[in-house]
């Protein structure tokens, strides 16, 4: 199969990343899972200038088997998620600004909000710095992606999962915007934080938070 639709959405979708204020030039990176690996984007190449024949297919153990150009830097990071945790389908990675610069700080996110929940826990993590595209920042995400599915890389960025693109994006926006608003608080005087007993009740309650049955 040759994914054609899925390469296509790739490509849109980190086409909108400077739109959306995610990532600046060619910054960030974004994957997706199909049946014998993943798709991903290639390094150094302009998101306007993005081909479908321009997106690299990697299997789990982390071998190209289609495409001619060199995979992102991040490609580790990327395959381990992938070998990990099977709910995933996609993944983000951003150098959005306000999220960026809360992790040059190796700070979390607290529970200064309760959409801090949307990530998947009652804080949203910092990995620990690691030199880019290496072992041990793919070491240091997935621990900071236990049980979430966002996380802050220190002096880095941001990851966003998810179980599809869209979804993976949205929560990419959301912990931006999260980001944004934690950095004003901070601002305006020290945030008081949620406690873990009413961040339990949110979580319990984002199981079905925003869902339908269409």
């Amino acid at each position: 199969m040759d994914n054609s639709d899925l390469r296509k959405e790739i490509i849109s979708t980190v086409q909108s990343f400077n739109a959306t204020g995610l990532s600046v030039g060619k910054s960030g990176n974004l994957s997706a899972r199909i049946k014998d690996g993943f798709l991903i984007t290639p390094t150094g190449i302009s998101y306007d200038e993005l081909e479908s024949e321009f997106i690299v297919g990697v299997d789990l153990k982390g071998n190209i088997f289609s495409g001619q150009l060199k995979p992102s830097s991040e490609l580790p990071f990327h395959r381990a998620i992938y070998a990990s945790r099977d709910e995933i389908n996609a993944v983000i990675h951003v150098h959005s600004p306000y999220a960026t610069g809360i992790a040059c700080t190796h700070q979390d996110i607290p529970a200064f909000h309760y959409m801090v929940a949307v990530a998947g826990g009652d804080t949203i993590r910092c990995a620990p710095y690691a030199t880019l595209g290496s072992e041990a920042l793919s070491r240091n995400a997935l621990e900071a992606l236990a049980d979430r599915r966002a996380c802050l890389l220190a002096n880095h960025g941001m990851i966003a999962l998810g179980e599809n693109i869209q979804s993976a994006f949205s929560l990419a926006q959301e912990v931006e915007t999260l980001a944004k608003q934690y950095w004003i608080s901070k601002q305006a005087g020290d945030p008081v934080l949620l406690e873990n007993e009413e961040m339990a009740i949110i979580l319990e309650k984002f199981k079905t938070y925003g869902k339908q049955k269409l």
